[in-house]
């Protein structure tokens, strides 16, 4: 075979096998797999079937940031609800850092809308209008729950940024 015969069927062969890897998480996938870390309370490391780890974040929620108020407790929660258990994943997209965005279901619950129900997280308007999370998000303000129990709490985008009180 000739040289640039064999470096084209070389890059063909590793494009396949490139996409086949990316298959496991592309958009609106369903995956399944063990939870084997938790970052923070909206992000998370599974094993696949197949031995190979996917990072997810969670979609259209954001939990407190490291060393902000909250955020122990989110991470906490988080841990408590699926750490070293099987989940699915509905994954939405991907993000900027490769992380799968998804839905994370288990035992018949919705960890994206638990969080937010346990004033644990805000809405991520400015990626979602879904009105069930923003309705959730409202109930927990209005009874105080959570991190609504603070007089001013700081939402993790500006937090990132440095606004604070």
């Amino acid at each position: 075979m000739q040289p640039k015969i064999r470096l084209l069927f070389l890059l063909i062969l590793i494009g396949q096998t490139t996409f086949s890897c990316e298959a496991f998480t592309s958009a609106k996938d369903t995956i399944q797999g063990k939870v084997v870390g938790i970052a923070d309370g909206d992000t998370f490391t599974m094993l696949l079937d197949n031995k190979t780890t996917v990072k997810v974040r969670l979609a259209s929620i954001d939990c407190p940031e490291r060393r902000q108020p909250y955020s122990a407790v989110a991470t906490k929660f988080t841990s408590d609800a699926i750490f070293s258990r099987k989940v699915t994943v509905v994954v939405d997209s991907k993000d900027r850092y490769g992380r799968s965005l998804g839905w994370v279901y288990y035992d018949g619950k919705n960890l994206n809308e638990e969080l937010l129900n346990a004033g644990l997280a805000w809405h991520f308007r400015r990626y979602s209008k879904d009105e069930k999370l923003q309705a959730l998000e409202d109930q927990a303000r209005a009874n105080k729950v959570g991190l609504w129990q603070d007089k001013n709490p700081v939402p993790p985008w500006d937090w990132r940024r440095g606004v604070r009180d």
